[in-house]
């Protein structure tokens, strides 16, 4: 399998210096994303593909589910970095249908120290009893539990000292909530973006 992957990889990267010479030499000269994105470990949804960005484009952070936690300083560090080195002044949170995660979390599946990163979406599925009972148990309430869980992570990176920092010295950065969906290919827009206008100060749209 490894040979099979170092084989690929031969090959993408000749055919990227016949089609762009200069290709790889601007990739070491450094990074200029306008993205951030967190999003699920998920194979089934490269930020790149799904997004139709090249390399280079894209600062990523993923998990399982793409959570927010207050204490995952993985994420944590990645977000201050993007913000506050890369200059990045969009942020993404991706969410997608399909979620193992999620169904993981709704089903009281066992998985060992997974089981502990998703207590986050039981307490809020609790929380959202009402909204849920109103989907078939099944995918459709789970799908409709991603969209809840990718709202929530909205709202608690919003709740970070280091988007609150960014906002409050007038950095305009904005933090959008998005689901893929499996079936279609097609990202949709939860219509959930932060941009620091809620704190009332002068960091607007």
């Amino acid at each position: 399998m490894l040979h099979h992957l170092l084989a690929r990889n031969s090959d993408w990267a000749e055919a990227r210096r016949r089609a762009d010479p200069a290709y790889f030499e601007r990739m070491a000269q450094g990074q200029q994303p306008s993205y951030f994105w967190i999003g699920c470990s998920d194979s089934r949804v490269p930020e790149n593909v799904v997004g139709g960005l090249d390399p280079g484009e894209i600062f990523v952070h993923r998990n399982v589910a793409n959570l927010v936690h207050s204490t995952d300083f993985s994420l944590l560090s990645a977000l201050e970095f993007a913000i506050d080195v890369l200059g990045i002044r969009e942020i993404i949170v991706c969410g997608h249908t399909g979620c193992g995660g999620i169904a993981a979390a709704s089903q009281g599946l066992v998985n060992g120290l997974a089981d502990h990163w998703l207590e986050a979406v039981r307490r809020l599925a609790r929380r959202n009893e009402a909204d849920l009972s109103a989907f078939p148990e099944g995918p459709a309430r789970n799908d409709r539990l991603a969209e809840l869980s990718v709202i929530e992570a909205v709202a608690r990176l919003a709740e970070t000292p280091i988007l609150q920092r960014a906002w409050a010295r007038g950095d305009r950065v904005s933090v959008h909530g998005l689901l893929y969906r499996l079936s279609e290919g097609e990202l949709r827009n939860l219509d959930v973006t932060l941009t620091g206008a809620h704190l009332g100060r002068d960091a607007k749209e």
